[in-house]
């Protein structure tokens, strides 16, 4: 009988490699969260610091620490590598020692610039839960493995989009309200906020899809803005990990381009929080290796099968689906795929010409 090959990074049940990954992963995310912990001035988001509890995320990394060290066992019993083992319990010992889940919070001030180690805390543990097990129950690609090729790389650039969010949020308010507050007008917002809630919901999401879909095709059809893009586009397996390898000037510039009309006309605090919330999920589980069937919903919203289509190489899909939120947009522009496939083939840019890793993409563009 011939032995099965199973693809590069699989993960077979028996072997130890899973309780390694899970122990390492819970037992690093408890060790930030230490140290979010003893330096929440510096480390934490003002913001997302009022959204949740600290004493249930205390029970939370109680809980990580005891899963975390119980699975790092498993892993030195099953399997003959003990690497992941030995990492989990390393950072098990160093966040102990640091206090674990009962380091106090003393009061501080909170400075103008910050890390959001809380926010990449969270959210990876969130999206790792909700979408790993999504991917696993219905995927598109049923061979690809979690841990496929280039994940460290993007886990990277996830890293990077997170902990900078203080420093993007603090550039994107200068520019929009120094350089368009002139443009407010009373009369405007008033009117925006005498809408009714789901009409404002809708409008907010139709505003920033259209500057979202100006600047996207601005991105493929100027050179220049192309070699920044281009990042996004190099990614070659679709999975919820994959939206995130972006340029890190790129995601300042379009942050700027789309709150500029949101902040011009007003909208209430919770909308645009509801918003963030929408593009958010959006957003990950548009690149998520899944598949739903939407029916006739696919021409009015992206789907992931349309922004999949976005990230083909096929030649079809080149310059093709711009929008973010809602399809209907490249159909009454005329940028919308048709008469193809309902999957694509591949992913990645025509050539495969840019490097790998975190670092190397983010200098690609300044290069010759």
């Amino acid at each position: 009988m011939s032995k099965t090959i199973l693809p590069e990074g699989s993960l077979n049940l028996g072997e130890g490699n899973i309780s390694g990954y899970i122990a390492c992963f819970l037992a690093i995310l408890s060790f930030l969260g230490v140290l979010a912990f003893h330096f929440p001035e510096y480390l934490t988001t003002p913001d997302l610091r009022q959204a949740y509890d600290v004493d249930l995320l205390r029970h939370i990394m109680f809980i990580s620490l005891v899963i975390s060290g119980s699975l790092g066992l498993l892993n030195f019993i099953r399997n003959r590598r003990k690497r992941l083992g030995i990492i989990a319990w390393v950072f098990i010992a160093i966040s102990i020692a640091l206090g674990g889940n009962r380091v106090e919070v003393v009061d501080w001030q909170q400075g103008s610039y910050y890390l959001g180690l809380d926010w990449f805390i969270l959210d990876l543990l969130g999206s790792t839960l909700i979408f790993v097990l999504i991917e696993k129950l219905i995927p598109h690609r049923k061979n690809q493995p979690v841990l496929r090729p280039e994940w460290q790389g993007d886990l990277n650039h996830f890293l990077l989009n997170h902990l900078i969010v203080g420093f993007v949020l603090l550039l994107t308010n200068k520019f929009v309200h120094g350089a368009f507050g002139w443009a407010v007008s009373g009369e405007i917002q008033s009117a925006i906020k005498g809408l009714p809630f789901a009409l404002q919901l809708f409008l907010i999401i139709l505003v920033a899809d259209l500057m979202q879909y100006t600047a996207h095709r601005c991105y493929h059809e100027i050179p220049f803005l192309w070699r920044f893009h281009a990042v996004h586009h190099s990614a070659k397996h679709m999975d919820w990990l994959a939206g995130s390898r972006q340029h890190i000037l790129e995601l300042i510039v379009t942050r700027c381009v789309v709150l500029t009309p949101i902040f011009i006309l007003g909208f209430p605090e919770e909308i645009i929080e509801l918003y963030v919330i929408i593009v958010g999920v959006q957003a990950v589980f548009n690149h998520a290796n899944v598949q739903v069937n939407f029916g006739w919903l696919k021409y009015i919203i992206v789907t992931p099968q349309f922004h999949h289509w976005h990230h083909s190489s096929d030649k079809a899909a080149i310059d093709r689906n711009y929008a973010a939120h809602f399809s209907f947009l490249d159909y009454l522009l005329g940028t919308a795929v048709k008469g193809q496939k309902e999957w694509p083939e591949k992913y990645g840019v025509v050539g495969d010409y840019i490097p790998l890793g975190m670092l190397k993409q983010q200098m690609f563009p300044f290069k010759k």
